[in-house]
């Protein structure tokens, strides 16, 4: 029988979603989901899930309440799964039971997945713990949200301000000066510790520490907006001491990653555990090109090769498609001596059984050559799986030392349809600092999607490039801009400690 499911999306890290949340979020025919639940966990989704934005922002409400209740029970009555993906818990400030009643008016099933609160996460990521023995031994969630000039407010003012420990008000920025003024004329002292943490628990996470009587004052002189959460009491104290979460290194700072999609997830992964927002920005889509008479006279004739080099993990990818499509298996290169170039791309190897006799020191061409002549490759025949278009520097050198070369196009790279609007858009708004540039196709396809011109004033003011090495540096060069920021190795990971380096 379909069911609807209110699952709680937590409080914006994606990696805060419950197991059982992802599971169902990953099973569901259809996704109706909001503002503030993180676009991140719209990735796990079936790709033929439906998926509906019903998000609301500053007073812009997509649909109505009513609306989105309709519409989950339309979809539930269509015999269709609902993930009901809700920001934070779905029973704090979440509407979640005005949905969950309309299910039953209908006579149709749901279930709760609770989700961690912003109330919760946004302090604990700030440093605030909301109760300690110390300072705290009871907390009041309570909605800021609270239109001023009604007449009686629905708060009891006078036990919040004297009756509990910690304070905790959902949306309450744009009515903060009534709120505390409210608090203080209840009896609260006016130094009582208050803070504000924004876009708690993500990369775009800040927080400001002042008291009840100054707070205001701070929230209007730092342009604070939604969504913000107040938090008053003693525990306020500690977050100089206990902020572990704005301490990383690269907190705050925007970086795009323009390498494929399949293959952005070890970049990005490492970013963000160093606080970095990071914008995905593929301009390269890769595809097979391997299923060809070529290819299979080639694999069956293997034994032949003295050697076997790998130049990237898609053309490791792609070969294992190849030989899984002819029959085979490792097996094949029993005979062979396997190159590598770069330590990501013999990892890959390994984790088929292969382990490779030879790694360069530079993961570039031109010292796989010079390993290669030295280990004896220009007297023998080489087999290089690798992109369709490619530089020929190893090939050719190998061919002039006297080996017989074949190159086997294993993939090709095209023109990805990346979505240039929306970089355009993060750059204007100062949310990006950093371009990285993983090869010197990202560079050429980057360019195509985003003119030069276009973004020469966002270098001018500041906007940092980063090249994973020489060969793609000079291709940067060829569109007038030079490299701000180049490893010493050509990896994933020095790319990184190099962007740490920059960022310090």
């Amino acid at each position: 029988m379909a069911k609807a499911y209110l699952i709680g999306a937590g409080p914006g890290d994606p990696g805060l979603i419950t197991v059982k949340g992802q599971r169902l979020l990953a099973e569901a025919d259809v996704v109706i989901y909001d503002y503030l639940a993180s676009p991140e966990l719209l990735a796990v989704c079936r790709e033929d899930a439906e998926r509906i934005y019903v998000g609301k922002k500053g007073g812009d409400h997509t649909l109505p309440q009513e609306e989105i209740n309709a519409l989950i029970v339309a979809k539930v009555r269509e015999g269709k799964n609902v993930a009901r993906l809700k920001g934070g818990d779905p029973y704090i400030f979440g509407r979640g039971a005005e949905e969950a009643e309309e299910l039953l008016a209908a006579g149709l099933e749901f279930e709760v997945v609770p989700g961690v609160t912003s109330a919760v996460a946004g302090p604990a990521y700030a440093g605030i713990p909301l109760t300690h023995r110390k300072y705290a031994s009871s907390v009041s969630f309570i909605t800021g949200h609270e239109d001023p000039t009604k007449p009686d407010s629905a708060h009891n003012w006078q036990a919040l301000a004297t009756g509990t420990s910690t304070l905790c008000f959902f949306m309450g920025v744009k009515n903060l000066p009534y709120i505390t003024e409210q608090l203080m004329k209840h009896g609260m002292r006016p130094d009582m510790p208050a803070a504000l943490v924004r876009w708690g628990t993500t990369p775009r996470h800040r927080s400001w520490v002042s008291t009840v009587a100054k707070i205001a004052e701070v929230a209007a002189r730092e342009k604070i907006q939604a969504p913000s959460m107040l938090v008053v009491g003693e525990v306020v104290r500690l977050r100089d001491t206990l902020n572990w979460f704005e301490r990383q290194p690269l907190l705050g700072k925007g970086v795009v990653i323009t390498r494929a999609r399949e293959q952005a997830s070890d970049l990005k992964e490492q970013l963000q555990r160093q606080g970095a927002f990071c914008h995905e920005f593929p301009t390269i889509a890769v595809r097979p090109c391997w299923d060809t008479p070529q290819t299979r006279e080639t694999i069956a004739h293997l034994a032949d090769f003295g050697w076997v080099v790998f130049t990237s993990v898609n053309g490791v990818r792609a070969f294992w498609d190849a030989l899984a499509a002819c029959g085979r298996d490792s097996r094949v290169l029993a005979g062979c001596q396997v190159a590598a170039i770069g330590p990501a791309t013999a990892q890959e190897l390994t984790q088929r059984g292969i382990v490779p006799d030879f790694v360069p020191e530079r993961f570039v061409a031109e010292s796989a050559l010079e390993g290669l002549l030295a280990r004896g490759a220009g007297s023998g025949a080489v087999l290089i799986p690798r992109a369709r278009v490619a530089r020929d520097v190893l090939p050719q050198g190998l061919s002039q030392a006297g080996a017989r070369v074949e190159v086997l196009p294993m993939y090709e790279t095209h023109l990805a349809e990346a979505d240039a609007a929306s970089t355009l858009e993060l750059l204007r708004e100062g949310m990006l600092h950093y371009v990285t540039f993983t090869s010197s196709s990202t560079v050429e396809n980057f360019f195509a999607l985003l003119a030069p011109e276009v973004l020469r004033p966002f270098v001018d003011q500041g906007l940092r490039l980063a090249c994973i090495g020489p060969v793609t540096a000079a291709t940067l060069e060829r569109f007038g801009f030079s490299a701000h920021v180049q490893p010493r190795d050509y990896t994933i990971p020095a790319l990184v400690q190099a962007l740490l380096e920059d960022a310090a």
